[in-house]
């Protein structure tokens, strides 16, 4: 049969000719006979009706592909018993209707290697043929990543997602945000990653408005290895879906759950009786989830080690709960919780629950108190990272209580924390224990210098990390207590203040004892050169970054002596300040700068007359910052793109 296929000359089997111009036509109307010397294949009745075009006496069928006239059915029965991925993904090319049949085919409907290799005689060599296990090895360990973002996240790319990955890798992480709009990904397009990608062990949807617990039972049927799920804008997804994944995935680790308005105290309670490994939680902005999700989550789930609960309609039970089955709680983060009273705290504390909590956050809750404070520092002994942020009933007392408690307390961050002044700041710092290393205080208006005495017995020589930011009442007298306070700093953050001066900053120097490696005076508008001079002169053989943005009284001189003494610097930033040309000259000539990234930005006498300082430079330089340099030409920045290739340039 094969051979009278391939017939090809000049001898026909019929020497008269067939009385049909067009050689398909006979076989619309006859049917072989033996008498008949050419063959036709035999006409049988199609599935699938054929349009016919009418042209003058005649009409003939309308030509296309003759794969397509193929039937789903024939179609998914060929696809399945490709050899192999790579097959299947170039298939997949052809058309979107061959990619929406591979992509609906689960991993069990696919015929093994063998199975195809045992159909097709001449496929390959058995010794070539990798066996079933091996190909599944391969293919399901899930090493690759893809994220889809706006317009981008389509059905049409998940397919082609589920498809393509399948033989290289396997996907293991899925990240998918859309943009709130009904033409984005839906539950097809989720069913095709679960069907072809049962490697996938982190899903993350935002903004995904379509997506249902139709959607979330086909991610829970096909992917049993998932360990991350990331929900954020999905009000299609309800207490069912998230039952779904609870039951058929084990394994689940990280659950993080936002502004999913259908999502409430159901679904929480299946996550904490199913998913025995959870260890990180985070839930956010969900106002079905009350107390009682809550508290069987945390009660059931004896790994869970990091909680994050952020405006929620929970209250003081809730907070009881994880003080006291929070047994291997060590991160916790605390936010928007208006129902949560100073009581709920005090528990929180007083359960002894939280013997390993490490690092805790708060922000802008109402019942965090003098009272609930102290209990907290008490019960939670081995705490070493805590952050108190909007907390408007915490005064100096509260803080001191905890700080004394607290004696594995390492990093002390406050911020917009309006009843804390000089006194509590102080007294921080005296009463700390010898583990304390960063301290930041951060827009807290109480915070001011006073005409006061302190007497201490020894000084705090753990600190290494100060940040003081945007608090308009410190200024040089508390600059000055606080050099001989803590004489071991090594990175000083001084944003924002512009109560500091020459007179406050150059006494807190000469107490530094360490060597300065980072030092922040950006906003600091009354410090001037000579503070720079000064600071250069005792601490240049340490300092790595300067930033001195928005000091306009910063001028060439600093440069010159930034230059002479900084042997490490490897990030400064003079933006918005007094320099020119002359100072970017002088500090190009220095032979033993060898600076990394260097800002400009906003320096409005730096002109086209420093490329030749900036080439210089750019031997060393990764990063150079010249927006609103207005008066730096175009084509002066098109020379710098192209000599300094290596250098990432803003203009």
């Amino acid at each position: 049969m094969s051979k009278l296929f391939g017939f090809a000359g000049d001898d026909d089997f019929c020497p008269g000719g067939s009385i049909y111009t067009n050689p398909q036509e006979p076989s619309l109307f006859l049917s072989p006979g033996r008498h008949v010397d050419v063959y036709f294949p035999s006409c049988k009745r199609s599935r699938i009706s054929a349009p016919f075009v009418f042209s003058g006496e005649r009409f003939e069928q309308k030509r296309e592909a003759s794969i397509e006239v193929f039937p789903d059915e024939c179609l998914f029965e060929i696809f399945r018993r490709l050899p192999g991925g790579e097959e299947r993904s170039a298939c997949a090319c052809v058309s979107k209707r061959w990619l929406s049949l591979m992509s609906n085919m689960s991993r069990a409907e696919l015929c093994s290697k063998k199975t195809t290799q045992l159909l097709n005689e001449s496929v390959e060599k058995a010794g070539e043929v990798k066996s079933e296990a091996e190909d599944q090895e391969i293919e399901g360990e899930g090493y690759l990543s893809r994220s889809l973002e706006g317009k981008k996240a389509t059905d049409i790319r998940l397919a082609a997602i589920a498809v393509g990955t399948a033989s290289r890798g396997g996907l293991g992480k899925l990240s998918i945000r859309g943009n709130n709009s009904g033409h984005g990904v839906t539950n097809v397009g989720l069913r095709a990653i679960a069907r072809g990608c049962p490697s996938l062990r982190a899903l993350s949807l935002w903004n995904l408005p379509v997506v249902g617990d139709e959607g979330l039972y086909e991610i829970a049927n096909g992917c049993h290895m998932l360990e991350k799920l990331d929900l954020c804008g999905c009000p299609a997804i309800s207490d069912k879906g998230l039952l779904a994944i609870a039951r058929n995935c084990p394994n689940l680790t990280d659950l993080t759950i936002e502004s999913c308005s259908n999502i409430g105290n159901e679904g929480l309670q299946s996550v904490g009786r199913c998913c025995t490994n959870l260890k990180s939680i985070s839930i956010k902005n969900c106002p079905v989830v009350g107390d009682q999700g809550i508290a069987s989550l945390v009660s059931s789930t004896h790994a869970l080690s990091k909680i994050k609960l952020q405006a929620l309609n929970i209250t003081d039970v809730s907070l009881a709960v994880v003080g006291h089955y929070g047994k291997a709680v060590t991160d916790l983060v605390l936010t928007s919780l208006p129902n949560v009273s100073e009581r709920g705290f005090w528990v929180l504390g007083n359960g002894h629950g939280l013997q390993k909590l490490k690092s805790f956050t708060v922000t802008s809750c109402r019942g965090v108190t003098d009272t609930g404070l102290a209990a907290m520092g008490k019960g939670c002994p081995n705490l070493r990272q805590f952050c108190l942020r909007k907390c408007v009933f915490l005064s100096d007392n509260g803080l001191d209580s905890f700080v004394k408690a607290a004696e594995s307390l390492e990093s002390l961050q406050l911020e917009e924390c309006h009843r804390i002044t000089q006194l509590g700041f102080f007294g921080s710092l005296l009463n700390c224990g010898a583990k304390l290393k960063a301290l930041a205080v951060m827009n807290c208006l109480g915070v001011r210098d006073l005409n006061m005495e302190l007497t201490w017995s020894s000084p705090c020589k753990s600190l290494r990390s100060l940040c003081i930011r945007n608090c308009p009442g410190f200024g040089d007298g508390s600059l000055a207590l606080l050099g001989k306070l803590c004489p071991q700093l090594q990175h000083l953050e001084l944003s924002g203040l512009q109560g500091v001066t020459d007179a406050g900053f150059i006494p807190f120097l000469e107490n530094c004892e360490a060597g300065l490696v980072k030092v922040n005076f950006s906003g600091c508008v009354n410090l001037s050169d000579k503070v720079v001079s000064a600071m250069t002169q005792q601490h240049g053989w340490t300092l790595e970054l300067l930033n001195l943005e928005g000091c306009g009284k910063i001028s060439d001189a600093s440069l010159a002596t930034i230059a002479e003494n900084c042997l490490l610097l490897s990030e400064l930033d003079v933006s918005n300040c007094a320099i020119s040309d002359s100072g970017l000259v002088v500090m190009a000539h220095s032979n033993q700068l060898n600076l990394q990234i260097l800002s400009v930005s906003g320096c409005s006498m730096i002109s086209d007359k420093s490329l030749s300082a900036l080439v210089k430079m750019g031997r060393t330089l990764l990063g150079l910052n010249l927006q609103h340099c207005n008066t730096i030409s175009t084509s002066t920045v098109d020379l710098l793109l192209e000599r300094l290739w290596r250098c990432d340039i803003l203009s």
